[in-house]
């Protein structure tokens, strides 16, 4: 269905269609992001690669659009994307879709045509809410909006203007649930909790943890999809990832896995828990600036072999990113996050990583939370998912609410972060 051009006032905005209107919906970032030093501008690859249906399995399930946004001189001054998840869309209360790759100048009637253009295109498909900014995938990139401690922003991680807040506040979007990373310095000792602990779980001889191994990965999958699916069943809209799932994000996972960074724990063999940390690759691509050529790519092919090893060793990759862990409900207070946390500790620290974000875990997951203070982290980020309902009469229930309805005591919260809605 072709969309409609929408206009209000000076600003208006079109469907994308042409590869011209597709690189502005690209390059509009660099006019709302000139003079900030600490963003770092998305590989456009990875940015196209959510619009591409070959590459982004979502499209077997859903459907989007996205347009640019022009003012009265016909300057691209904004951009945004809806998108419907039909596995998801009625699991809700209300039919609920998503808007998302929200950028704009610092202007209120021109985020209102962004947003009314959004919520045009979702009402037409048969939506009642909308969730933002998220991903039209799952939930480890390209999600949430940053509100608090705008710092380096790890590899695919939200980062935003301040005002951007406002813009969608003053709109009428609801805060549907909070996200909140952490940053640990692993130059030193974590908390003492954490050794003694991992002290206990060691000496159960049942409780087993293995880095995941390229050469194996198809085991890893397979547990993987037996631990992802079990520990995030109770949270609202969940649907299980399929096999087709798993393998896209494992194909595009063993580009950039540092083994000793991905680890799983095993209880008498069965698949209990899991965490993924991924180098953040922001830190070698920021210079690139979105843009990458193929001397640049054979560049970067050589230098990250050895597990990124020239980049390790000349002290430009320094951080890594904690993109999941999960525990099986079944395997709860088991200690495993400590082993999951320490079992490879002191290679990775031997390696030249100085810090690790844990991101992001949902004001909804209380124990997670727990884990990631005991570990001593500091307080990183946080950021906001917001819903906007269609209907302005009522009022978006928040999704920890939610959640503890569904949650039967403390064994439930097995995830890190919310399953995508």
């Amino acid at each position: 269905m072709q969309s409609k051009k929408t206009a209000s006032g000076p600003y208006h905005a079109h469907a994308v269609r042409s590869k011209d209107e597709a690189r502005q919906f690209l390059d509009v970032v660099g006019r709302i992001y000139a003079g900030d030093s600490t963003y770092v501008r998305p590989l456009d690859m990875d940015v196209r690669a959510v619009f591409d249906p070959k590459k982004n399995s979502f499209y077997s399930h859903g459907r989007l659009e996205r347009w640019i946004l022009r003012d009265a001189h016909q300057q691209v001054v904004g951009r945004i994307a809806a998108f419907v998840n039909d596995r998801k869309a009625h699991t809700y209360e209300q039919p609920t879709g998503g808007c998302g790759f929200f950028e704009c100048i610092d202007n209120e009637e021109a985020a209102t045509v962004l947003f009314d253009t959004a919520r045009a295109w979702l009402r037409e498909q048969g939506m009642e809410a909308m969730d933002g900014p998220i991903n039209f995938g799952e939930n480890d990139r390209f999600w949430g909006l940053l509100v608090e401690g705008y710092t380096h922003p790890s590899y695919q991680m939200p980062y935003n203007p301040p005002y951007y807040q406002r813009l969608f506040e003053r709109y009428g979007f609801e805060l549907y649930f909070g996200q909140t990373a952490r940053h640990m310095d692993i130059r030193g000792r974590l908390g003492e909790r954490f050794y003694k602990v991992f002290e206990r779980v060691k000496e159960r001889n049942h409780i087993t943890f293995e880095t995941l191994k390229r050469k194996n990965v198809g085991k890893y999958a397979a547990d993987f999809l037996t631990i992802y699916n079990d520990a995030w069943a109770y949270h609202e809209g969940f649907t299980p990832m399929t096999r087709q799932q798993v393998d896209q994000m494992v194909q595009q996972l063993k580009m950039v896995l540092v083994e000793e960074l991905a680890i799983f724990a095993y209880v008498q063999g069965e698949a209990a828990a899991m965490v993924i940390a991924l180098p953040d690759l922001n830190q070698i691509f920021k210079p690139w600036k979105g843009k990458i050529s193929l001397l640049k790519g054979l560049r970067f092919m050589l230098r990250k072999q050895g597990q990124f090893a020239w980049y390790r060793q000349h002290k430009v990759l320094t951080r890594a990113r904690v993109v999941i862990i999960g525990v099986r409900p079944k395997f709860q207070k088991m200690g495993l996050e400590t082993g999951l946390t320490l079992t490879t500790m002191d290679e990775v620290r031997a390696m030249g990583i100085e810090e690790i974000e844990l991101s992001w875990v949902g004001d909804f997951n209380p124990n997670m939370l727990t884990v990631m203070e005991a570990t001593g982290a500091s307080f990183g980020k946080r950021y906001h998912t917001y819903r906007y309902l269609f209907d302005r009469t009522k009022h978006v229930t928040p999704y920890h609410e939610i959640s503890m309805n569904k949650r039967t005591g403390d064994s439930a919260d097995g995830g890190s972060h919310a399953q995508t809605p």
